[in-house]
């Protein structure tokens, strides 16, 4: 059974005060020898191998700590040893070499097989004086190296002086180990307070100005389509008469759209099935309520989309597992709905029983975070995105709700799930508009235009929802509500054929 987490001890070892062997001197031989000279330049070495390439034979003759002979591998090579790798490209060998150490209670590393490895050389960036050690258990080495490039890189090379100049410090202080510690974590503390006095200095600088430039803006916008609206409405007799043929069913969704996306930002979820079971409540026709919930998305989701991917929270192999299912299964539930458009008498209540459904979800997710919770990676990637965008379109929601609940709970990253989610997000929505435009002789334009302008007002302020307003307290009236206006539906619909 495999350990969870990363159960290996980091330790820093004396290589100039130890014997380590290395058998093979091949491309691998030679990548471990780079490795524990560039950490320890005196470390003393021997390589055994029958093969040597041209790298290793001049490292060998250029440092005279280091032994070289070009031999069949023996066990009693490892007599005198302290640390043994084993380097070769042979596993059989390699399983011998590593019996052989165990027997004479050496610890091994055999290049390339973490399950036969006592220790592993992992990736280390070193400024000076000051090293960091960087484990992936294992598990990626890739990974490793990246992060060695960034902390080597946000490192200063200065920091090699202060750590010096402390160390000189450290040599002036009396008294016991205590009161050393004591001296050295108050003159440390100067570092961090002088960085957040001038974090602090920043703030106060920028906050008057900032919040009023904003306040301007938003009040210029609104001043201006103010006198817009006044101006044509008392010197032009046909935007009066446009405005009076509006259909009022529009700025209930209007109000509706810019609600929904309220909440969405407030808890992450929802909009789809919010606004799907509004629109069946307002007699909207599955197909068209679909319709209107996945154009209102493809702008929200594009951005949000790009904005992880900038910030590198996309997993592109599982958003290249998710993308074709998922857009499959969307199209396809858009035109199944869609040609079901005339029987919406029909069809409405088993979306509303969806809706029902994904009600009753939200309202167990908000008692209990942890209900979905189960063991093992989802590995049928494909089968969950055909799944998820089939329902997402005839539903007129869910792809958050089933396709990253999913992924969350069989253990995958969160905020690498949520990012590819939201990617994958946008090219549904767009698909899936697509396909109901075209499939659709006739939709109900003023709810699609309601949804689409009125989540498009609350975007720019709908993150700062969550920072005020309980997520919990909105879940619970969230699942309330849709539940209630779906079991109306159904009741409704119950009543009519009674």
């Amino acid at each position: 059974m495999e350990l969870e987490g990363n159960q290996l001890f980091p330790v820093f070892l004396k290589l100039n005060q130890l014997h380590t062997v290395i058998i093979g001197a091949g491309p691998v031989g030679l990548e471990k020898l780079t490795a524990v000279l560039a950490q320890s330049e005196q470390a003393r070495i021997t390589i055994i191998a029958e093969v040597v390439c041209e790298e290793v034979r001049r490292l060998a003759e250029d440092l005279s700590q280091i032994s070289l002979f070009t031999k069949s591998y023996e066990a009693t090579d490892l007599m005198h040893a302290d640390l043994v790798i084993a380097a070769t490209n042979n596993n059989v060998l390699n399983e011998e070499i590593k019996r052989d150490a165990h027997a004479l209670k050496l610890l091994v590393n055999v290049a390339d097989k973490p399950d036969l490895c006592d220790f592993y050389l992992g990736s280390v960036v070193k400024k000076g004086d000051l090293k960091i050690a960087i484990s992936t258990n294992g598990k990626s080495p890739t990974i490793a190296k990246r992060l060695k490039e960034l902390f080597t890189e946000a490192l200063p090379a200065e920091l090699d002086i202060t750590l010096q100049q402390m160390s000189q410090f450290r040599n002036t202080l009396e008294g016991d180990f205590s009161a050393k510690v004591k001296k050295l974590n108050e003159v440390s503390a100067v570092l961090v307070e002088a960085e957040q006095k001038a974090e602090l200095k920043a703030v106060k600088v920028s906050s008057p100005s900032y919040p009023k430039f904003r306040l301007l803006i938003w009040l210029t916008i609104i001043l201006s389509i103010a006198v817009l609206v006044t101006v044509f409405w008392n010197r032009e007799p046909e935007f009066q008469a446009f405005v009076a043929d509006i259909n009022p069913l529009f700025y209930w969704f209007l109000f509706g759209g810019f609600v929904f996306a309220m909440i969405d930002g407030a808890i992450g979820m929802s909009y789809g099935v919010t606004s799907t079971a509004f629109s069946l409540s307002m007699g909207i026709p599955p197909a068209s309520a679909s319709m209107g919930v996945h154009l209102s998305e493809v702008l929200s989701c594009g951005i949000a989309g790009w904005m992880h991917y900038r910030m590198g929270n996309i997993n592109w192999k599982l958003f290249k597992l998710l993308i074709i299912p998922g857009i499959i299964g969307a199209v396809s539930g858009a035109y199944l709905l869609s040609s079901l458009e005339h029987y919406s008498a029909y069809t409405k209540p088993f979306v509303s029983l969806y809706t029902l459904i994904l009600g009753w979800v939200i309202l167990k997710k908000a008692f209990n975070k942890t209900a979905l919770a189960k063991d093992g990676k989802i590995k049928k990637i494909g089968l969950l995105g055909l799944g998820g965008g089939f329902v997402d379109a005839v539903g007129g929601g869910g792809w958050g709700s089933i396709v990253l609940s999913s992924l969350i709970a069989g253990g995958r990253n969160a905020r690498f799930s949520l990012g590819t989610v939201k990617l994958t997000r946008f090219f549904i929505a767009l698909l899936s508009s697509l396909t109901f435009v075209t499939m659709l002789k006739s939709a109900h334009w003023e709810a699609v235009a309601g949804l689409v302008i009125g989540s498009a007002l609350a975007a720019p302020i709908a993150a700062k929802v969550s920072n005020r307003i309980s997520a919990k307290s909105i879940m619970v009236s969230v699942g309330i509500i849709v539940i209630g206006v779906s079991l109306r539906s159904i009741i409704l619909f119950i009543l009519k054929l009674i």
